[in-house]
C-alpha cells in the first residue's frame, strides 16, 4: 500500500515532498532500490556527484516515468555540487556533469554539498591531496582557502537563471555560513541539508532555518543502526519501542516521525524493499507532546561544526 506523503512549500514557490530516499555511497543495486521506492510513492530522490550513482538513479527515474506514466514534474530530484567544482567558472561545468549523468532536462534542487573548497585536479579525484593539505595522520586533502563559497553560491544562482536547476540551496552549512549567504545572495537558498537524527541535536540550526524560511532536510536520520552494539540508543530503547507498539510502528518509524514533527524532511537510505516501504509509512500517526519529549532525551548537544573538522569526519565515511 502506497503512503500519502505531504509536501512543503519552498520559499520560491516550488513544493518538496516531505520524505525522500537517501542514496549516499554508491551502493550495489541502487537502481532497483530507487525503482522500488518510486513504486512505494517516493517522489523525492536525493543523490550527489560525489556518490557516483547519478547514472543509475537517472535510469531508474526515467524508467518509472515511462512505465507508470508519472510526469517529470511529479518527481523531485536533488543533486549536489562537490567541493572540487567551487571555482565560479567550474560551477556550471560540475552541474552539467550531474545533469548529463542523470539524463534529465533539469535538476529540481541543487545544493553546495559542503562549505569547503578543494583543489581541482580532475573530475574523478574527489579528495585531492598534497603535502600542504594534511589534516591528520589518516586524512589528507588539499583545501582552497582562496575560493569564497559566496562566489560559488552566486555562480549557482546563474544555473537557476539558465533553467537547468529549479531551486538551489546548501548542505552542511552552519548558522554563520548561512547568514553570510543570505547577506550576499540574490536567490535565497531553499534548503539546508544536514545530519539530523534523534541522537544529533540540530534544533538551534533548525529554528534558525525556520525563521529564514529555509527547509531542513535530514540525512542519516536513523543514525547508523548496529544490531550487535544496539546503537544508536533511540532505536533500541524500551520507551521508544513502547511508543511504537502503541501505534503499531517500529522504533525507526517513531524516530522518523519525530524528525518530521521537528520540522525536518528525513531522507533515510535503505536497500531493503520492506524497509523502504516501512520508512515512508509514518504519516498516519502523530506523536503527542509527551512522546516528543521522550525522543528529545536522546539529543546530544553539539556546537556548529568547524568546516575542516566536519569535512574530516565526512571523508572517513566514504
Amino acid at each position: 500500500m502506497s503512503s500519502v506523503v505531504p509536501t512543503l512549500k519552498l520559499n520560491n514557490g516550488y513544493k518538496i515532498p516531505a520524505f525522500g530516499l537517501g542514496t549516499y555511497k554508491p551502493i550495489e543495486g541502487v537502481e532497483e532500490s530507487v525503482k522500488h521506492a518510486i513504486d512505494c510513492n517516493y517522489r523525492h530522490i536525493d543523490t550527489a556527484y560525489f556518490y557516483g550513482n547519478e547514472i543509475e538513479i537517472g535510469n531508474a527515474v526515467r524508467a518509472k516515468i515511462e512505465e507508470k506514466g508519472i510526469n517529470r514534474e511529479d518527481m523531485f530530484i536533488v543533486s549536489k555540487l562537490w567541493s572540487i567544482f567551487h571555482e565560479p567558472d567550474k560551477v556550471e561545468y560540475g552541474c552539467r556533469m550531474s545533469l548529463n549523468k542523470l539524463n534529465l532536462e533539469y535538476i529540481d534542487l541543487y545544493l553546495i554539498h559542503f562549505p569547503v573548497s578543494l583543489a581541482y585536479v580532475s573530475d574523478t579525484e574527489l579528495w585531492p591531496s598534497d603535502e600542504k593539505g594534511i589534516i591528520s595522520d589518516s586524512v589528507s586533502f588539499s583545501i582552497r582557502d582562496d575560493i569564497d563559497v559566496l562566489d560559488t553560491y552566486k555562480a549557482m544562482e546563474k544555473l537557476v537563471e539558465k533553467g537547468i536547476v529549479r531551486s538551489i540551496g546548501v548542505s552542511n552549512f552552519n548558522i554563520e555560513q548561512i547568514t553570510r549567504i543570505l547577506e550576499g545572495c540574490t536567490i535565497k537558498p531553499v534548503v539546508n541539508q544536514i545530519e539530523f537524527s534523534p541522537g544529533v541535536n540540530q534544533k538551534k540550526l533548525i529554528e534558525f532555518c525556520k525563521d529564514h524560511d529555509i527547509v531542513v532536510v535530514a540525512y542519516t536520520p536513523l543514525g547508523r543502526p548496529n544490531l550487535q552494539t544496539k546503537t544508536p540508543d533511540f532505536i533500541f530503547d524500551e520507551s521508544v519501542i513502547a511508543i511504537g507498539n502503541k501505534y503499531k510502528k517500529t522504533s525507526a518509524q517513531v524516530a522518523l516521525r519525530y524528525l518530521t514533527q521537528c520540522g525536518a524532511i528525513p531522507i533515510p537510505r535503505s536497500q531493503s524493499k520492506e524497509r523502504i516501504q516501512e520508512n515512508i509509512s509514518i504519516f498516519d500517526f502523530e506523536l503527542t507532546p509527551a512522546e516528543m519529549t521522550v525522543l528529545d532525551q536522546f539529543q546530544k548537544d553539539r556546537s556548529d561544526f568547524i568546516d575542516v573538522q566536519k569535512l574530516k569526519e565526512f571523508s572517513t565515511q566514504y
